[in-house]
Formats: C-alpha cells, structure tokens, sequence
C-alpha cells in the first residue's frame, strides 16, 4: 500500500522521481530507527557547521531544519557564485525567481564536501 502511494504522488511534488528499487531502499532506511537517527544527527552536526562557516565567509543564512540551507552574501550575485562554483566542480542551486534570485540552495553532503564548498568560496571572495 506505501509503495502504491508513493508511486501515484511520486511526480506531483519530486522533479527527480525515483523508482522502486530507491523506494524500497527508503523505506527501509526509514523503517532502521536506529540507522535513521544516526544519519539524521550527522546531517544536522553537518549543516550547523556549514552555517558557521558560512557566517563567517559573510553569508546570511535562512534557518533550516531541512538537508539544505538557503543562503546569500549581500555583497555578491548568487548566479555568478554559483557560476564560479560550478567551474570548481561544485554544483549549488540558484533560482531565477522573485524573491530567492540572490540566494544559493545548497545541499548538506558530507563534512568533506561542506569542506571543499567553504574552501571554493574562500577562494572566490578573495
């Protein structure tokens, strides 16, 4: 019944469907308590300290709870960071529209991507 669920809403809300073989390994993450609360405590540990980073580079950073931030310099264009980012190998999000077009969605990855993220950057305000 989950998995029909799933698939019947899967395109509705998601641009980046995905199938039954990642469907069933979700769930069964989900369904490890354990494994879930783990990984779900690195995230956070992880976003925390790509926030302080951030702050520190001068960014300003929308509150999150979620496995990515939002966040912008007041002192450069969010597509041409982005754009720079992209040059390094560093793929960040940045929407073309009304009200977040100075702003970068960027993912929580593991310590040593956010690390690599805030190295690029550092090189990019220089």
């Amino acid at each position: 019944d989950l998995i029909e669920g799933l698939e019947r809403v899967k395109n509705s809300f998601n641009s980046y469907p995905i199938d039954r073989l990642a469907m069933a390994g979700a769930i069964a993450a989900i369904d490890d308590g354990a494994h879930l609360a783990s990984i779900s405590a690195a995230v956070i540990k992880s976003r925390e300290a790509l926030v302080s980073d951030l702050n520190a580079l001068g960014f300003q950073t929308i509150p999150s709870q979620a496995n990515f931030i939002f966040t912008h310099h007041p002192q450069h264009e969010a597509a041409t960071l982005a754009q720079a980012l992209r040059e390094r190998h560093i793929i960040v999000r940045h929407f073309k529209q009304a009200r977040i077009d100075q702003y970068l969605r960027i993912t929580i990855g593991t310590d040593e991507q956010c690390a690599a993220l805030v190295k690029a950057l550092k090189e990019i305000l220089a």
